[in-house]
């Protein structure tokens, strides 16, 4: 019966498995780019804190994190790590 189950799934759990390397792939590839736009975003938001207006200053401050390495990358290893998890138990049973 396990031999059966294991059967079944195996090609889902290839499949998560497969994903999540891409995907590991990409984010790690991207995070160069990342970290040179939100540099650069920050920089701008600095001084446009200080010059222009605080409002927009804080809205491109909020949006250089979001762009970092610990923003909404951090937020998709995340998730990737949930979807591992799961193939874990998947291959635990």
């Amino acid at each position: 019966m396990k031999w059966i189950f294991k059967l079944l799934t195996a090609p889902i759990v290839l499949t998560i498995d497969l994903f999540t390397l891409v995907c590991v792939g990409i984010i790690s590839c991207s995070i160069v780019l990342f970290r040179i736009a939100s540099s650069i975003i920050a920089l701008l938001g600095v001084m446009v804190l200080a010059t222009y207006s605080p409002k927009n200053g804080l809205i491109l401050l909020t949006i250089a994190f979001l762009v970092s390495p610990m923003g909404l990358p951090m937020f998709a290893v995340w998730i990737l790590s949930a979807l591992q998890g799961i193939s874990h138990f998947i291959k635990s049973i």
